[in-house]
């Protein structure tokens, strides 16, 4: 019976897990679809954001390549992101998680002394959760500005098509 249990709730995580995984990069499809969206706020200053599933550093990766392809697009060496916000939990990935916990106790009631000790296995089998990245970037041309949150466009391109 152990061992049926455990295929069941190995099946069901895996069912899960399968469920909502990341899409492949592109445009958002619909309001509550996964894939990336911008707005222009000024000429060169950009909203953009990218809505997924799963591990949210693939969303932060896919966000700062789509303002890379949009410089690119718009005829701009580099971007600089001025302002940065990421929606998800660390371990928005899902899946089959144990969790281990022990607790113990003792009593005494009328002459009588009971003690014990317990131990539980929990599975989390819950599949992967929505997360977001949402950056505001300035875009620029000629020489990038001597910043940690300017990046080259072209460099961003050529190290995350390959990353994700």
């Amino acid at each position: 019976m152990r061992r049926l249990t455990l295929t069941l709730v190995t099946a069901t995580a895996a069912l899960l897990a399968a469920c909502q995984t990341m899409a492949p990069y592109g445009a958002q499809a619909g309001p509550r679809g996964q894939g990336y969206s911008e707005q222009r706020i000024e000429s060169n200053r950009y909203r953009v954001s990218y809505n997924g599933v799963g591990d949210p550093m693939v969303s932060a990766d896919y966000a700062l390549l789509r303002a890379a392809d949009l410089a690119q697009q718009e005829g701009y060496d580099w971007f600089e992101v001025t302002s940065r916000w990421t929606d998800g939990r660390p371990d928005s990935r899902g899946g089959l998680r144990p969790r281990l916990s022990v607790g113990g106790g003792s009593t005494s009631w009328g002459g009588y002394r009971a003690s014990g000790v317990g131990v539980g296995l929990g599975l989390d089998i819950s599949g992967p959760q929505p997360t977001s990245t949402t950056l505001e970037v300035v875009m620029g041309r000629g020489d990038r500005p001597n910043s940690p949150d300017a990046y080259d466009a072209r460099e961003v391109q050529r190290a995350l098509r390959g990353a994700n």
